[in-house]
């Protein structure tokens, strides 16, 4: 081991190192349509680490406080609760600007130029330009890279921000209000007319001096409770609430999770959805608005889990029986065993939904959704 890295620190130093192309791997987008990602070996992905360790204290006293992703000590929902302040000062038009394919189009040379102003020794430049012109290894083939980071390798990230460091030091120059995460920037002002002169504006700016793509068709000038911010929507008096399409990313992990016929035993479907559960209520803290329709989407799931549990039982008597066994009396057991049209429909009798009510599923270990949500505020 310890040849190794001996051999591997010489190799850096000598400037003799190869950087490997890195495996391209598609994974979906919550949107529809692929997200492409980059994985480095084993080896770069412990050099661009440690690059990037080094990197960040450098960079990060100049970069923007209006700047919340890849960035220690912030996050996504700091950058919720600013939007949101912004909103309560008026400021409710967005310009909601979207980057078509970031990470796969950063202008390598322009990225290099502002690198080397920073970063003097020559022997890192030369690793990092190493690392953005690397191959895409796919089916055996490596293809050369001319632009883009893809997402995949630790040292993606921060170069990202120094890229679009350029844009939030424009934003500032100007004045305006904004919020960024990555790739995802909204500014807030206070007109219509005054978020379409900035839109016309920072889209040359960014095609032009950035040499970046806006994507037309997803940016655009909209009220403040139109748009999805970071999974969120800001209301018009600085209220937060969960975006629809983060609703329906739920209701479709929970439908992934109770599909009939996965065959998984249901305490193990409990502790899949718990697990959803704690994850989307945790990041979803800030919201403080519409709680009240998290109360159905509860009681959607509970429907769907009941309709599960059920399809476990199988035949007739095995149903009936296991409606006997939560008290149901047995000409009702017996009524809802003959007379259902499929467990869907068996699920919603009234002596199924009150035998394996709300306490029945808490008992069995399920978190309620709406009170861990309403608990947090």
């Amino acid at each position: 081991m310890n040849t190794n890295v001996s051999e591997l620190r010489r190799s850096l130093l000598e400037g003799t190192y190869e950087v490997a192309p890195v495996r391209k791997v598609n994974i979906p987008k919550p949107g529809g349509g692929k997200r492409m990602l980059g994985i480095p070996t084993v080896t770069d992905r412990l050099i661009q680490q440690a690059i990037h360790q080094k990197l960040s204290p450098v960079y990060e006293p100049y970069f923007s406080p209006n700047s919340f992703g890849f960035r220690p000590g912030r996050n996504a929902g700091q950058a919720i609760s600013q939007a949101s302040q912004y909103v309560r000062e008026g400021k409710v038009w967005v310009v909601d600007i979207d980057l078509e394919k970031f990470f796969d189009t950063i202008n390598h040379d322009r990225l290099m130029t502002h690198l080397s102003k920073v970063i003097s020794d020559k022997r890192l430049l030369r690793i990092i330009n190493a690392y953005l012109t690397s191959g895409m290894m796919q089916d055996g083939f490596a293809e050369q890279r001319t632009a883009g980071t893809p997402q995949g390798g630790p040292l993606s990230p921060l170069l990202s921000n120094i890229v679009l460091d350029e844009l939030d030091r424009e934003l500032h120059k100007r004045g305006l209000s904004f919020c960024r995460y990555a790739d995802d920037c909204n500014i807030f002002v206070g007109s219509r007319k005054a978020a379409e002169r900035v839109m016309r504006s920072l889209i040359r700016f960014i095609e032009t001096k950035m040499k970046l793509k806006v994507n037309r068709d997803k940016s655009g000038v909209r009220r403040c409770e139109e748009v999805t911010f970071l999974g969120y929507t800001v209301l018009s008096d600085g209220g937060v609430r969960v975006a629809d399409k983060s609703i329906k990313r739920l209701k479709d992990k929970v439908r992934e999770i109770t599909k009939r016929n996965r065959g998984v035993p249901f305490t193990q479907l409990l502790d899949e959805l718990n697990a959803v559960i704690r994850g989307w209520s945790n990041y979803f803290q800030l919201a403080n608005r519409w709680l009240s329709n998290l109360r159905d989407i509860e009681g959607w799931i509970r429907r769907k889990l009941r309709c599960y549990r059920l399809k476990q039982c199988g035949r007739k008597y095995t149903t009936y029986k296991f409606l006997r066994s939560l008290g149901v009396s047995e000409k009702k057991s017996w009524n809802v065993v003959m007379y259902s049209q499929g467990w869907w429909n068996m699920s919603h009798k009234m002596a199924v939904s009150r035998s394996m009510n709300p306490r029945w599923f808490v008992r069995k270990g399920l978190h309620p959704l709406y009170q861990r949500m309403s608990s947090k505020k």
